[in-house]
């Protein structure tokens, strides 16, 4: 038996279903990973240590989004979405790390809440 007619007819065949199969598996790896949304404020020696640019990095190691800033009182706040388990470890590295030369005295977050789909492409620096 030659291989030939399946392939033409692979090629041939309508693609509508397949298309259709693949959006439905990706809705249910979405519905299958609860997506968390979270505000921070950090405080401490927070600014003027590259800790917006460090958050940044993380950030996209991790593999959330959302966005950072500093304020005017001295700290640094923000928001972080993604995977649960994601914006757990974001949570953690912010609260304990930071860039090298700051230091961390506490950590607020609040308004965290799951969501159906994120807010954010990536995670940038606001000013």
């Amino acid at each position: 038996m030659c291989p030939l007619p399946l392939a033409v007819a692979a090629v041939t065949a309508p693609r509508a279903p397949l298309r259709l199969l693949c959006r439905g598996l990706a809705a249910a790896m979405s519905t299958a990973r609860p997506l968390k949304s979270v505000d921070y404020e950090v405080f401490g020696k927070v600014q003027g240590v590259c800790f917006r640019m460090y958050t940044e990095d993380e950030a996209r190691k991790i593999g959330v989004v959302g966005w950072v800033k500093n304020t005017s009182k001295g700290t640094v706040t923000g928001q972080v979405q993604g995977p649960e388990e994601k914006v757990n470890s974001m949570k953690s590295w912010l609260s304990r790390v930071g860039s090298p030369s700051s230091r961390i005295d506490r950590t607020n977050f609040s308004n965290e809440k799951t969501i159906s789909k994120l807010e954010y492409s990536n995670f940038s620096i606001r000013y």
